[in-house]
């Protein structure tokens, strides 16, 4: 908005030639996140409070994990409220609003974090599950068909999927690319939903994400760095630097309260709209194979719960003591603590090595 308003100025005031600068916006995003979080943080913790939305940590469906998770019952949820707030308001403050890439990513953000609100609506007024799966299904599968059918009939962006490592190799699946940005929307969605369940891990693990997705988005909308690396140019998705870098700003700015130990939960809210955005960004900037590297923890996460239960239902037997995956290493013995920072460290890992196949082709 700002950009909007001022660039357009610059002719009669030179220093607003600044808004120019994806970069500085960038920063300015997260930045301005990153406090509003601060600011809106203790707001809506109260509030979840005072309304009693809180935590219902213990299941049932495992005595041992009932034992960890019982420090954390009764802690307020549904905190991702603020983050989507954050998001929201930076990027429309320091991006291009007439950018239909920022706004298509906006729009997926909104959605999902619509679906998970009443998700986790129902779970505590209702005392029930939350939405049926099929519910949640049916709300991812529709926007990726929206969202699909929108980027089928761009020429920007094409139907087809970059490989990475290799040069100018990419495949056309033509109509049923539609179906591709159901499948990379709803995963990506439901796989950050399926980690959040320790202090800090999801947001801290999309934070890492958020930051190599900047880089890739700017590297993407830059033609000169786009043909030096021999990577697909999208014209305007250089404006998705400023969405990641808000994400990055206010997923710092969430990790304030909700690292160990926390003093709010983001809720399903916060876990299916941080998942569908980092999903709608891959698809964006024709990094959806990257997605999966960048993502590794998610992958990981949500496979192992693939896995278990297919094993158990199949051959009546299970791989890991609890899954995700991140509780069957507490079921090993190791601290919360350490398999939070743990899965931070291979989240780093994953960001960097994502970012150097840029020159692997």
């Amino acid at each position: 908005m700002l950009y909007n308003l001022l660039y357009p100025l610059h002719y009669q005031i030179s220093f607003l030639n600044i808004f120019r600068y994806i970069t500085f916006r960038a920063s300015m995003a997260a930045i301005t996140a990153f406090v509003l979080s601060l600011v809106f943080g203790p707001m809506i913790i109260n509030k979840l409070k005072k309304m009693q939305i809180k935590e219902v940590a213990i299941k049932g469906d495992s005595e041992t994990l009932d034992k960890f998770m019982k420090i954390k019952q009764g802690t307020p949820t549904m905190g991702g409220v603020f983050i989507i707030i954050a998001v929201a308001l930076s990027s429309l403050l320091w991006g291009d609003v007439s950018n239909p890439y920022l706004l298509l990513a906006l729009l997926s953000t909104v959605w999902l974090g619509v679906t998970g609100f009443i998700d986790d609506l129902l779970k505590l007024k209702n005392k029930s599950k939350g939405l049926t799966m099929m519910s949640k299904f049916t709300s991812q599968i529709i926007l990726g068909l929206i969202v699909g059918l929108i980027l089928y009939f761009d020429p920007n962006i094409g139907r087809h999927f970059d490989i990475p490592f290799l040069k100018n190799v990419s495949v056309n699946l033509g109509v049923l690319y539609i179906l591709f940005v159901v499948v990379v929307i709803t995963g990506t969605s439901n796989a950050v939903n399926l980690t959040d369940g320790m202090d800090g891990l999801a947001v801290g693990c999309v934070i890492m994400a958020a930051l190599a997705f900047s880089v890739l988005s700017y590297v993407s909308g830059n033609i000169k760095f786009s043909e030096y690396l021999l990577i697909p140019y999208i014209r305007g998705s250089g404006e998705l630097t400023v969405f990641c870098a808000s994400i990055f700003g206010a997923g710092l700015g969430f990790l304030w309260f909700n690292c160990f130990p926390a003093a709010v939960f983001m809720g399903d809210v916060g876990s299916l709209a941080l998942g569908g955005a980092l999903g709608t960004v891959a698809l964006l900037i024709k990094k959806e194979l990257l997605l999966v590297i960048v993502g590794g923890i998610f992958v990981v996460e949500a496979l192992s719960v693939i896995l278990q239960v297919f094993s158990f239902k199949v051959f009546n037997k299970r791989i890991f003591k609890c899954a995700p995956l991140h509780h069957h290493f507490q079921f090993l013995g190791w601290p919360e603590s350490k398999v939070i920072i743990r899965f931070w460290i291979v989240a780093i890992l994953l960001a960097l090595f994502t970012l150097a196949t840029l020159k692997l082709r």
